[in-house]
């Protein structure tokens, strides 16, 4: 079993690990077969983009800032004064903010370009969540997230979610892992109430749980949201964008609940994989 070195964040036990190493490949193929090539994104993203993303406006709660220390506090330190920051060192902020989800990066990285045939790229990603509550590798501070993005047309967004819904039910059912797939509310718009209405008439969101209520993937319609914030156009006009998204430590645990051991999971990945 995972052990926890704090709440939130785990550490995987080599049975465990070759489980997520498995699943992961396993995640690969499927942004192979969806046409993606691989990327690895950045571990920090800059205040100012997020900014222009509204993430401060919708995740206010989530949001992990960077900070370093304070000239009077590295002093001390190195003098063996304190053994660690107090509460009253005052920290520098560096304007940057830890990524809750790999797309973020991804998308930075596209702004200001004028995309002239789609783009379909996919990472893993180390993101990070000021969650209320953590729950075993349900719900986690630091955790891996898989991604395959498309940037382009409205239309080959949705053969994108088309073809990642397919591919994901597929492989849960290979997996024997039960699930459905659910409507969720999508964070990019909550900002007003138009913009909530809609989501309910057109929802833009939709994750695949588990029999125990974990959402182990998910796919996502962005509109033309990050094409008009980020100026990434495509055909003349603001691109269009959807992504598929993989827990990667949510997809351990629901192996481990469906098979009972990380030995029997592991056999049922690699079975799958053949």
């Amino acid at each position: 079993m995972p052990t926890f070195v704090a709440p939130g964040i785990a550490v995987l036990e080599s049975e465990e690990t070759a489980l997520f190493d498995a699943l992961e490949a396993r995640f690969q193929d499927i942004a192979s077969a969806l046409g993606a090539r691989p990327v690895a994104g950045p571990a920090l993203l800059p205040e100012e983009d997020l900014a222009r993303l509204d993430f401060f406006r919708n995740f206010p709660h989530l949001g992990l800032p960077v900070a370093t220390l304070t000239d009077q506090a590295r002093e001390e330190l190195a003098r063996g004064e304190t053994t660690a920051p107090s509460p009253e060192h005052r920290l520098v902020p560096t304007g940057c903010y830890l990524p809750t989800a790999t797309c973020y990066g991804l998308l930075v990285s596209r702004q200001r370009r004028d995309i002239g045939t789609p783009e379909v790229i996919t990472a893993v990603g180390r993101c990070f969540r000021n969650e209320e509550h953590y729950d075993g590798l349900r719900r986690l501070r630091a955790f891996h997230m898989r991604e395959a993005l498309y940037i382009g047309s409205q239309e080959g967004v949705v053969d994108h979610l088309s073809r990642s819904t397919e591919l994901v039910l597929s492989l849960a059912d290979q997996l024997g892992i039960k699930i459905r797939k659910e409507p969720a509310t999508d964070p990019f718009y909550l900002a007003d109430g138009a913009r909530s209405v809609l989501n309910q008439l057109d929802p833009v969101k939709f994750e695949f749980v588990s029999d125990d209520g974990t959402a182990i993937a998910s796919v996502n319609r962005h509109r033309n949201f990050f094409g008009e914030r980020l100026n990434i156009s495509f055909g003349g006009e603001s691109a269009y964008s959807g992504c598929l998204a993989f827990g990667v430590e949510r997809w351990v645990h629901a192996l481990l609940q469906v098979h009972g051991d990380p030995q029997r999971a592991l056999v049922a990945v690699n079975e799958s994989a053949a």
